[in-house]
């Protein structure tokens, strides 16, 4: 894991910063999410029907899931130190080019591209996040993602 220093930040703007180790994504954990939203297509959550009937041979992760994986896989690819806080500030583009197949591995890669000081207390940065899937030539992820460091 990649640690740096707030203060040293700037120094990392259009660098790969971090890489997360590869996660498996399996179907407990996709019905684990199916559950917390309501969201029960069967795209996702009948094992059976999405082996026959999915093109993909197999049930896979809800775009969202693989999403919401972004802030656990990038703080296990890179850490700031010295914020007083970091705030997941949001995103400014997203996209989704392949689905996540039940017990797929997955991993982030994290570049920064911008970092600015909002004021005296706040620096904004900007990474790019690539979720890719092992031996898939798409990545799952394309986003670019916001965090929010407070300074004490």
């Amino acid at each position: 894991m990649t640690s740096i220093a707030l203060e040293d930040l700037p120094n990392h703007k259009g660098k790969i910063v971090g890489q997360s180790p590869w996660k498996t994504i399996s179907q407990d954990i996709i019905q684990a999410f199916a559950d917390a939203t309501g969201d029960h297509q069967w795209i996702h959550v009948d094992v059976e029907r999405a082996k026959k009937e999915a093109p993909w041979g197999a049930p896979v992760a809800h775009g969202f899931l693989t999403l919401s994986l972004i802030p656990q896989l990038n703080q296990q690819a890179m850490t700031v130190t010295g914020p007083a806080a970091t705030i997941n500030y949001g995103m400014n583009k997203v996209r989704l080019p392949a689905a996540v197949k039940s017990g797929s591995d997955i991993r982030s890669t994290v570049e920064l591209l911008d970092v600015q000081d909002v004021d005296e207390k706040r620096v904004l940065a900007t990474y790019k996040t690539v979720i890719e899937i092992k031996g898939e030539d798409k990545p799952a992820v394309v986003a670019e993602n916001l965090a929010m460091y407070v300074k004490p």
